[in-house]
């Protein structure tokens, strides 16, 4: 074998390891993405539920202090 089909053959071999290495590195993080994104998910959904939460709370409040605010009304009228 000649100095130069080896040399070709080293650097074939070298890309080959070199993309396989490189594939099994990308879907890893790929992978490490996809799960990420359900956790993000996840935490989007509880802030919307807390959210929620809070709009209902504050609506509730409101109408309180507007019922207070109309009984205070009222009797200063009387």
């Amino acid at each position: 074998m000649s100095t130069r089909s080896k040399v070709v053959l080293g650097f074939s071999v070298l890309v080959s390891v070199a993309t396989v290495v490189g594939v099994h590195a990308k879907q890893r993080l790929d992978r490490e993405r996809l799960r990420e994104g359900v956790f993000r998910d996840l935490e989007r959904q509880n802030r919307k539920q807390e959210n929620l939460r809070l709009l209902q709370e504050q609506i509730h409040l409101t109408k309180q202090l507007e019922a207070e605010r109309d009984k205070i009304e009222g009797s200063q009228k009387s």
